[in-house]
């Protein structure tokens, strides 16, 4: 389940948060709250904020474990651009562009590392009691196996079929052939021996 969280009309130029955002991309949570609090930028500090947000809905909102969540997309875009003026020479004014721009942060868990916590969980309610083991019987192993050699031989048999059938064709065809061409035999054709025919000069 993504857990998505947004942050808006940031008053630093992408160009810039994008130095940042990219340093936690695809990194587990404590690892990426670690990289924002010992990264010098502008942009570390909103990031983790939001980073921390982010968190707290995964645990409140979805009950998620924070240990298996891991950022797997972080993109900053452009947002609206407030513009100034400066004058200049000769009275000349010149534009300044303030960029804003625009966060959004998704988190994920781990899938392999919740696997593990389920099988440990699972192991644990075993050893305790509160689950029995499930062990198939010998008997139900042995039908299994039974069927599935009967299901492999029908597989065999369909396939021997349809050979068949495709070599009969074949010997079809050639017998038909074979008589189509000894009904048109050539007229020059003496006891097994053919005439030479020698083409006139024009």
């Amino acid at each position: 389940m993504p857990i998505v969280s947004k942050l808006k009309y940031l008053r630093i130029s992408p160009r810039k948060v994008r130095l940042v955002a990219d340093l936690i991309r695809k990194k587990k949570v404590d690892q990426a709250e670690r990289i924002l609090n010992f990264t010098v930028k502008k942009a570390a500090e909103p990031i983790a904020k939001l980073l921390k947000t982010a968190i707290a809905d995964a645990r409140n909102n979805f009950h998620i474990d924070s240990d298996n969540l891991y950022i797997s997309k972080i993109t900053v875009d452009e947002g609206p651009k407030y513009k100034r003026w400066r004058p200049r020479a000769r009275g000349t004014a010149y534009q300044i562009n303030k960029r804003t721009c625009h966060i959004t942060l998704v988190l994920e868990e781990d899938k392999q590392k919740k696997e593990l916590q389920a099988r440990e969980s699972r192991k644990e309610a075993v050893q305790s009691g509160r689950l029995k083991k499930i062990v198939p019987s010998v008997k139900e192993n042995k039908k299994e196996e039974a069927s599935s050699r009967n299901v492999k031989i029908e597989k065999k048999t369909k396939v021997q079929k349809v050979s068949e059938k495709k070599s009969i064709d074949k010997v079809k065809k050639i017998r038909q052939h074979s008589e189509i061409e000894s009904k048109f035999k050539p007229k020059g054709v003496v006891k097994g021996l053919r005439k030479v025919f020698r083409r006139k000069a024009i």
